[in-house]
């Protein structure tokens, strides 16, 4: 189910500062825990909105244990996702392992319209965040670019190179946000240019299909599957 925030105030328009977060892991809590996954999930948008509102930013949408937020400056994105991956860190919580958050920012030109936001520049930060792993924050090379000069003291960017996004025909060069006394070591990204294969480029998403792929992901995911033919 998709939740839209009320604006407090015009949301910002033109270029805009998008940070998209979402719970690594939490579809295997809910099935294990799903009673205290409630009361967690409930404290994480807590803690989320709170880092969010308290640095100028708009919620202005939800879907599951995912937010969208909008920013006027990429100063206060930047600041949003360093509290709220600080909030969540340090919450106690009381679940088989700890909540964690892997978030993306990225700055671009996009559309609003009803409280909400079309165009490139949410592809792009969706797609980074599918990169990530809980606890990290990645940074696209614009936003860096704005925050570079005058990131708080124990903030830090780490260059992670180039890395072609699912459906973009353009890389984008992404860096990590290293957050003293959080963690900063994790696995690679979640890149497809770790899957080599000899396939162009994609120059357009497929459109349709959507049951056909869904059974052809199924069966390339099932370990009892040793082969698939397309014909």
């Amino acid at each position: 189910m998709i939740f839209r925030s009320e604006p407090m105030a015009a949301l910002p328009t033109g270029t805009v500062n998008f940070l998209f977060t979402d719970i690594e892991g939490s579809t295997k809590l809910w099935q294990q825990v799903p009673r205290e996954m409630r009361l967690a999930v409930a404290r994480h948008d807590a803690l989320l909105r709170a880092a969010i509102e308290a640095h100028r930013g708009y919620v202005f949408k939800t879907v599951g244990d995912a937010f969208c937020a909008a920013f006027d400056t990429a100063a206060d994105a930047l600041d949003a996702t360093i509290e709220l991956q600080r909030a969540v860190l340090a919450e106690p919580w009381q679940l088989p392992r700890p909540i964690r958050v892997r978030a993306a920012f990225h700055t671009g030109e996009a559309e609003e319209r009803d409280a909400d936001y079309f165009g490139p520049a949410l592809n792009r930060v969706a797609r980074m965040l599918s990169l990530g792993h809980g606890g990290q924050s990645l940074v696209s090379l614009v936003s860096a670019e704005l925050v570079r000069d005058t990131l708080p003291e124990g903030v830090s960017l780490r260059d992670m190179g180039a890395r072609r996004l699912k459906d973009l025909m353009r890389p984008e060069t992404v860096y990590q946000l290293d957050i003293a006394g959080l963690p900063d070591a994790f696995p690679a990204l979640k890149s497809i240019d770790l899957h080599p294969h000899n396939l162009p480029l994609q120059p357009t998403a497929l459109i349709g299909r959507e049951r056909e792929v869904a059974a052809i992901e199924a069966l390339v995911l099932d370990p009892e599957a040793r082969l698939v033919t397309l014909t």
